[in-house]
């Protein structure tokens, strides 16, 4: 397990209150590094790392807005003063505050996709950057979706937003090689979350879906929390700059 082996990491996993977050927080803590659990609501940060706590792991809450720069790097400098510096950046957080066609987009709907999913992403990488650099070692990973490799009548912008994170990853991966910054995405298909509840929740709609799927199911956060933690730790240290695709198949069909 040497591999994967996060022992004295310092990790920062935004959106880690639910889903996909909490779970690669959980498995990241799992693996031996001290996690920050963050989302906007404190409450639920701290029952997060109340539990990886009570499982053995070593997790702090601070909570954060994506939306929100000055909050962002409060959280990057709250964890560097109570935890030391910062080894690993998962940008989790996003949002779609709209359902429907790119023609009912407003303006403030548009800005809002691309600050929260985009622009918070680019902060926070290079608010831990300098850590990383001069340890001349470090891992980020930014939740995309395979959104982001195909169109959408009812989720364009955020797929477009998605899609941007991939470039981001590109181009970070480029700049910050030589200081041995890894930077990749991970574009998750349909999981088990909030966000895709009316898929899974709903059995005639989740029996289609799946019927669709090679491997026949829908995904678990937990699905998407294996790579992040392959992606975190020296089991990834010669990929940069990629898109795992973790869709059960559906980009292949």
């Amino acid at each position: 397990m040497r591999l994967f082996d996060l022992t004295g990491k310092v990790a920062i996993v935004t959106g880690s209150s639910r889903g996909i977050g909490r779970a690669i927080a959980e498995q990241l803590a799992a693996c031996g590094a001290q996690v920050v659990i963050s989302s906007r609501k404190a409450a639920p940060c701290e029952e997060v790392a109340a539990a990886i706590r009570a499982a053995g792991g070593k997790a702090l809450a601070i909570p954060a807005n994506i939306s929100d720069k000055a909050q962002l790097e409060q959280l990057v400098s709250q964890t560097r003063t109570q935890l030391g510096p910062i080894d690993i950046l998962v940008c989790n957080a996003a949002t779609n505050p709209i359902y429907g066609p790119s023609t009912q987009m407003t303006d403030d709907a548009f800005e809002k996709i691309m600050r929260n999913n985009v622009l918070s992403n680019h902060w926070l990488c290079q608010a831990v950057r300098a850590d990383m650099a001069a340890k001349k070692d470090g891992a980020i990973v930014i939740i995309s979706s395979v959104g982001g490799m195909r169109g959408d009548p009812n989720i364009g912008m955020y797929c477009v937003s998605k899609a941007a994170d991939m470039q981001l990853a590109r181009n970070l991966a480029v700049e910050w090689g030589p200081d041995n910054i890894r930077v990749n995405c991970i574009a998750p298909g349909v999981i088990k979350t909030d966000f895709a509840k009316a898929i899974h929740e709903n059995e005639d709609v989740r029996k289609l879906v799946e019927k669709e799927l090679p491997l026949r199911r829908i995904g678990e956060p937990d699905d998407i929390a294996g790579i992040a933690l392959m992606l975190a730790s020296a089991a990834g240290r010669y990929i940069t700059g990629q898109t795992i695709v973790a869709d059960g198949g559906l980009m292949i069909r």
